[in-house]
């Protein structure tokens, strides 16, 4: 048995919320129009989805992950190291340190909602809002 679920990401107060959407298909498109009717406490809206797919044979209780993407930020603008080294923001010390010491090149931040700055992996995609 399988079946296709988005997980959707919202800033929360120290870790993110997470909301299941079952689908038929993993479809950007559709996971887009779907997190635009996702709201969680404080009114936070998502900033990133991401497609699995569960399963679990006839003999087993829980399902696993079995596939999963990559992350897509949405209502997000992508920063490099280097943009944040330039800037010299005094009010983001905190942020380049963070990202020197833990390797991190980019982040997303949000660009509209609760402000929510969050580590991107390689393959990770910020789509156009």
């Amino acid at each position: 048995m399988k079946q296709n679920f988005i997980r959707f990401f919202s800033p929360g107060t120290f870790v993110a919320e997470i909301t299941y959407k079952p689908i038929k298909e993993w479809d950007v498109a559709k996971a887009k129009k779907i997190a635009d009717s996702i709201t969680e406490r404080y009114d936070a809206t998502p900033y990133a989805f991401q497609f699995l797919t569960l399963a679990r044979g006839d003999n087993e209780l829980d399902s696993k992950i079995v596939k999963k993407s990559n992350l897509y930020f949405i209502n997000c603008k992508v920063s490099t190291l280097a943009e944040a080294l330039k800037r010299n923001d005094p009010k983001e010390h905190v942020l380049r340190s963070n990202m020197k010491s833990n390797g991190y090149d980019r982040i997303a931040t949000t660009i509209k909602g609760w402000k929510w700055t969050q580590p991107m992996a390689e393959r990770d995609v910020c789509l156009p809002s």
